[in-house]
């Protein structure tokens, strides 16, 4: 059966379709579970919070206080053999294609979690729906994306399940503790793997942000692009974020609340 779905797009369509979608993941990670949850560099409002959540249930599965956690003792344990998934102890290849067993393994051990993953939602969604049903969530999506894609729905639904576990868990994990430049003479081996940060949200530079981690801004030189960034000003411009910390900053005071 040649089914459609509901919106027919030639093929090149699909797949900017599937870039828009994976590039509204990235985001979701970068400005929310990263430099929101993990680092408190940042405040949303509860509207961008709450989509920002719903969006990474629906495209990843993932449990924000997990993630948070897992991040949070990477830098608290940076290149030692306690570090979740630092190339210079597992290996690169390893990081690189199978950084997301490492990340499972880490998100398993609740003392990890219960440790390092203080602060972050603990409300009704997040007992009730998220975090008790984390895989339905990626069941929705696919039933989305056959609905309105038909089966090129299919080609998407796997791209945006391999597009975290592959370009975060594996790529800014495995190369940017490897391979790339640094801005800062940091205690660790991470990298800036390239200075244009826009096909995972500014992640590409690690090296800075292992410079100044509390900060919501990655880039550091003028040639630099970090494009999380780019929409973290978005977002305060219209009242859904507000910036607490930059590097060389002091904390600002009056965050928006968040969820």
């Amino acid at each position: 059966m040649d089914y459609h779905g509901l919106i027919d797009l030639s093929f090149w369509g699909y797949v900017a379709t599937a870039l828009f979608m994976t590039h509204v993941t990235v985001v979701s990670v970068t400005i929310f579970l990263h430099r929101h949850q993990a680092h408190r560099a940042l405040a949303l409002h509860p509207v961008a919070s709450h989509f920002f959540r719903f969006w990474l249930w629906i495209t990843t599965g993932m449990f924000t206080r997990e993630w948070v956690a897992v991040h949070r003792k990477h830098h608290a344990t940076v290149e030692t053999d306690r570090d979740p998934h630092s190339p210079q102890i597992h290996g690169i290849w390893r990081v690189l294609f199978d950084g997301v067993s490492l990340y499972r393994a880490a998100a398993r051990d609740l003392e990890v979690v219960r440790t390092h993953g203080t602060g972050t939602p603990n409300d009704w969604m997040e007992q009730r729906v998220y975090g008790a049903y984390r895989f339905a969530g990626i069941g929705i999506m696919l039933a989305i994306d056959v609905l309105l894609f038909g089966w090129p729905g299919l080609f998407i639904y796997v791209v945006q399940m391999l597009w975290i576990p592959f370009w975060a868990a594996g790529v800014i994990n495995g190369v940017g503790h490897y391979l790339g430049y640094r801005n800062f003479a940091t205690p660790d081996a991470s990298r800036n793997i390239i200075p244009v940060g826009l096909l995972i949200g500014g992640e590409e530079l690690h090296n800075n942000h292992h410079g100044y981690a509390y900060s919501a801004k990655f880039s550091s030189r003028w040639w630099e692009f970090d494009v999380g960034w780019f929409y973290i000003r978005l977002l305060e411009s219209v009242g859904l974020a507000t910036v607490k910390r930059v590097a060389g900053t002091k904390p600002r005071e009056n965050a928006i609340a968040s969820s």
